[in-house]
């Protein structure tokens, strides 16, 4: 009686041949070397995301013409010191903020979400608007980039916070701002002014106050994709695709 050689081969000891062995260590290293990989790449995003750039989408027309509704922006995050996460600490700034720069922040009202408007204001500039036009330390404000779509002022109930801030004149002890007509007001240390390009359909600093510093996130760098949201038939992210948008840079 002869016995199949190919059938359960084994070695003396009770063993599998060494090339057997072999293919399974191959095998095991491969899935390290993957998992390693996917961890690293991981690793590498989630540092990329929380101290260089990040991806914002921009969700209404507050910001228009400057950035539209369906805009995607990437944001520089390190620009102005990026906050370490899960501590309060943040990296060194490269840059201070600057008047007329657009910036990303975490509102005060709603901790957690993410704001894109201009800043207007710097800690301790005195900031007014009369009959929609902005003046800062009483030189009125050169703004190409602010629009306005009606000539009627509002008197909104959440502007009354102001009245805390806004310096009284000689023969003026009343505070009643508007939306288009408020100030003047100082901007507190560690505290900055932002509104939106426009003005008259934004909910920014006339409504719920100053930015705190440590709520800044960052700057918009550049659109990089873009897409009508109110677009006719389906799936307009992929059919109604603003090309002319896309590479453009935030200013």
């Amino acid at each position: 009686m002869f016995h199949d050689a190919t059938r359960n081969e084994t070695t003396p000891s009770g063993q599998r041949p060494d090339h057997a062995a072999t293919s399974d260590a191959g095998a095991a290293r491969a899935v390290r070397d993957w998992l390693w990989t996917l961890f690293a790449a991981a690793l590498l995003f989630l540092t990329i995301r929380s101290f260089f750039v990040e991806a914002f989408r921009i969700p209404s027309g507050s910001m228009e013409d400057t950035l539209l509704t369906g805009d995607f922006v990437l944001v520089n995050k390190a620009i102005y010191g990026a906050r370490i996460p899960l501590t309060p600490f943040r990296l060194p700034a490269f840059a201070q903020p600057r008047r007329g720069e657009v910036i990303v922040f975490e509102p005060p009202h709603e901790v957690g979400k993410t704001y894109v408007k201009r800043l207007i204001g710097l800690p301790g500039d005195t900031v007014e608007m009369r009959d929609k036009a902005l003046y800062v330390n009483r030189q009125r404000a050169v703004e190409p980039w602010a629009r306005h779509s009606e000539s009627r002022d509002l008197f909104p109930p959440g502007v009354a916070w102001q009245c805390r801030f806004t310096l009284r004149r000689p023969g003026r002890n009343t505070c009643h701002p508007s939306r288009d007509n408020w100030g003047p007001l100082v901007i507190p240390d560690g505290r900055f002014m932002v509104l939106g390009d426009n003005r008259d359909d934004s909910e920014d600093s006339r409504y719920w106050g100053f930015v705190p510093e440590t709520a800044l996130r960052g700057r918009p760098l550049m659109v990089y994709y873009s897409f009508e949201p109110d677009g006719a038939g389906t799936a307009p992210w992929l059919t109604q695709v603003r090309w002319n948008r896309i590479g453009h840079v935030v200013d």
